[in-house]
């Protein structure tokens, strides 16, 4: 086995947390991007998300293990290294530590190797591929998929198939120039960030909690498979539709289709593993038999990526 690098060091800034007062998906995610480009760099492609590169790495898809809490002013640091490659593909593993070494999350993420402008894969060079052995890794327990699993999805995501089953709107919108990258295609941290805004929807903003009024409840995802299907550009639309897919008293599994509004096709599909937890302790808390009665009676049967 090779060696996991240093892509990415910094900290957390307050604008960069959400109402729970920790890191926001999102970021945790554009963290992730920024660190994609250093380890492109490491592989011998510096140039990779540059405007005239001709060859880039595009998200496929994503594993998201988030452990530890981070919080305003915290300090970060993000190694990474390659899990495995092939002809175009690989997959990448980055680990995001607090500065006293416990891993704050973990990201798997699926690249292919494709050309800039239309996203077409061809095959890595040579450098590429030696360089990929000395950073080689192996992945750790913590960041290993949990409750979600990374099997091949074909996904059955569509607007229609949404309103049969009855998997409501949480989120309708557009694509800005500034949510794409420079080969305009919608940024994986931008789909997160969509994504995490919609939930105050999905709760009708209320978490379920303990039953006692007096305990602050507020929520937190502990795991995310996020699929890109297709890009959005600037101008086009975005519909989000959220269900509960499962769960027990401490975790709800929940499913999220991003549609285009227009021809209804997915642009992406994802799963996650969401918390509600004690804004005081920090602690996760076990709902209530009528939390978990409501939360069950919202599960719609079918919803899958």
């Amino acid at each position: 086995m090779g060696e996991a690098v240093e892509v990415w060091r910094g900290s957390v800034a307050m604008w960069e947390c959400d109402a729970m007062g920790h890191l926001n998906v999102g970021f945790y995610v554009a963290k992730s991007m920024e660190g994609l480009i250093g380890l492109a760099a490491e592989l011998g492609m510096p140039g990779a998300f540059a405007p005239d590169a001709r060859a880039t790495l595009i998200v496929r898809e994503q594993h998201i293990r988030f452990l530890r809490e981070a919080r305003p002013n915290a300090p970060l640091i993000m190694t990474a290294g390659v899990v495995d490659i092939g002809e175009t593909d690989a997959r990448l593993l980055f680990l995001l530590h607090h500065r006293s070494g416990d891993l704050a999350a973990s990201f798997q993420t699926v690249v292919a190797h494709a050309t800039a402008r239309d996203g077409r894969p061809f095959p890595w060079p040579q450098r590429v591929l030696d360089r990929a052995v000395a950073l080689t890794i192996a992945v750790p327990p913590e960041a290993a998929p949990r409750s979600l699993g990374l099997e091949p999805v074909v996904s059955q995501a569509s607007r229609a198939r949404a309103e049969a089953l009855g998997v409501a709107r949480t989120a309708l919108g557009a694509v800005r120039d500034s949510d794409c990258d420079v080969f305009g295609r919608m940024r994986t941290d931008q789909v997160m960030s969509r994504i995490s805004a919609a939930i105050p929807h999905f709760f009708d903003g209320k978490r379920p909690g303990s039953g006692d009024p007096d305990k602050p409840v507020g929520g937190a995802a502990l795991e995310y498979r996020l699929i890109h299907l297709d890009w959005p550009r600037a101008g086009d639309r975005v519909e989000l539709r959220s269900g509960a897919s499962g769960g027990d008293a401490r975790f709800r599994k929940l499913t999220h289709w991003l549609l285009d509004p227009e021809s209804g096709r997915a642009w992406g599909v994802a799963e996650a593993i969401a918390v509600s937890f004690d804004l005081e302790t920090r602690k996760i808390i076990t709902l209530s038999d009528e939390a978990l009665a409501e939360a069950r009676s919202r599960e719609i049967e079918g919803l899958t990526l």
